[in-house]
């Protein structure tokens, strides 16, 4: 089973910044460049989350950005799923603790964190003022 100070080790391998902000919960990333990434070490699973976008309020940019997440979602997330929570467009992933090993958490982390950047601007078109 992987443990907390397995998550901050791995943290530490990848060489990206990082802060802990409660026993167990780390926001990863460049928050300057990026959206900051949220892995949480919460037993039996690792989550990661990011927190994308709002939705828009017209409903057709709403249906055609629905639309685009699914279709990223199936041509273009190597790991993780856009999803929605509320209003709000997430991109999550959650790893099983019990087998997790270094390479399974870069290669999650690291699709996450450049679907955010190769994703952008698709995106931001669906952004509302």
């Amino acid at each position: 089973m992987v443990t907390r100070e397995d998550v901050e080790n791995f943290l530490l391998r990848l060489e990206i910044p990082y802060q802990e902000l409660q026993e167990g919960l780390w926001v990863v990333g460049d928050v300057k460049e990026t959206a900051p990434v949220f892995v949480n070490h919460d037993e039996p699973l690792l989550l990661m989350r990011v927190e994308v976008m709002d939705a828009p309020a017209d409903e057709e940019l709403r249906k055609a950005l629905f639309r685009e997440l699914l279709e990223l979602n199936a041509t273009d997330l190597v790991h993780g799923a856009y999803g929605l929570d509320g209003d709000g467009i997430v991109l999550i992933d959650s790893l099983q603790l019990e087998d997790l090993d270094f390479s399974e958490f870069q290669a999650s982390l690291e699709s996450i964190m450049l679907a955010l950047r190769s994703h952008f601007e698709t995106l931001s078109r669906y952004r509302t003022p």
